[in-house]
């Protein structure tokens, strides 16, 4: 089947965790036969923000880690849908399309019939901006992929959608698996300081414990601001800057532990949503500690695959016994990946996705 997929970007991962899912759903496609291409747009702002941090040659390094992933850039204004979605039989479109474009797709397929058109959503706007939301038309489309229970229940509660499916991020375990390299330090956190949505909880859950016990860190990630870095250092936590996506399972081989620092509107406003971060840290086979969320939909079992602080003093806790512990590291370690190849890989959501367009009527996914 022809598959195409509208959205934010691709080959840019900087701010933009979409793309680790959706790099890993799409070669999971690939490798069972499909022909998959990806549009993304010419000016995106992911992509656009990496290039002028990084240079172009960061672009080249994702083409290189996935060389039959296609992407193709568009301009809005000169999209030709009929050349675009020629032949195609399913179509996803992501939250983080312009509203124009949502609502042109839609249009597109009410007059042809021809595909699958399907809308996917992995953020927290339908809790936290449903104005936004409710500017998509997705009068035309055959429903929506959900992330959560709780974004589903959104859409139908809101009327957005008439149908939707809950279909969870995972980890592409193709580039997500246990690493052999020198361990260098204790802990390691990937994430992106932006917005404010856990500025205290950082704070609370990685830095003090950090600076408490005197740990060897590290911090990867984007827009952390001079202030920011200043804590860190104060802290004696060494901030990394960026770091490709497929480069992660490395460097989480060189520490002994990672945390999970959930972003208050997940914490919150979407229980049940652990974010992408979880899965590919547990595919890695790191022992990982997270801040307080709640598990709604049973994806792990806390305690068994991963430790839970609620609060600070509990985070140094952990940190403490996982480090001291070999048989618990392990023992967390292997649990936790033993879940993600058991329920969460990209390959079981493609399962998940071919059993959804069963449903509609289509039986070559």
């Amino acid at each position: 089947m022809k598959v195409a997929a509208f959205y934010h970007s691709l080959a840019s991962c900087w701010n933009h965790g979409n793309a680790h899912f959706l790099r890993g759903v799409a070669t999971e496609l690939i490798e069972r036969g499909h022909d998959v291409t990806v549009w993304e747009p010419a000016d995106g702002w992911s992509a656009t923000q990496l290039v002028a941090e990084q240079g172009p040659e960061a672009l080249d390094a994702y083409r290189a880690a996935y060389p039959r992933l296609r992407g193709r850039r568009y301009d809005l204004a000169r999209l030709d849908l009929d050349e675009a979605l020629d032949g195609v039989g399913l179509v996803l479109v992501h939250e983080w399309s312009p509203p124009a474009l949502v609502a042109r797709i839609g249009e597109h397929r009410d007059r042809t019939r021809g595909y699958t058109l399907l809308f996917h959503d992995t953020h927290h706007r339908s809790a936290t901006a449903p104005a936004e939301m409710a500017a998509y038309d997705l009068r035309h489309y055959d429903g929506v992929l959900a992330f959560g229970a709780v974004v589903a229940e959104n859409y139908l509660a809101h009327g957005w959608a008439r149908r939707v499916w809950i279909w969870h991020e995972a980890a592409d375990v193709r580039v997500f698996a246990p690493r052999a390299e020198p361990r260098t330090g204790d802990v390691v956190w990937v994430g992106n300081w932006g917005d404010d949505e856990r500025t205290a909880e950082l704070h609370e859950l990685l830095i003090e414990p950090v600076r408490r016990l005197g740990l060897r860190a590290t911090v990867h990630g984007v827009r952390y601001p001079d202030d920011a870095r200043a804590v860190l250092a104060g802290a004696g936590i060494t901030y990394g800057g960026w770091l490709a996506n497929h480069r992660v399972p490395e460097v989480f081989a060189r520490h002994r532990v990672t945390v999970h620092v959930p972003r208050r509107p997940y914490a919150q406003a979407l229980p049940g949503i652990p974010t992408i971060r979880p899965f590919e840290a547990l595919a890695c086979g790191i022992p990982l500690i997270s801040g307080p969320w709640r598990d709604d939909e049973q994806l792990f079992t806390a305690g068994i695959d991963y430790l839970v602080a609620r609060d600070g003093a509990a985070m140094q806790r952990h940190l403490r016994a996982v480090l001291a512990d070999d048989d618990l590291a392990r023992a967390l370690a292997r649990n936790g990946r033993a879940t993600i190849l058991a329920r969460h890989t990209c390959a079981h959501r493609v399962d998940e996705l071919a059993a959804i367009l069963r449903t509609l009527g289509r039986e070559d996914l």
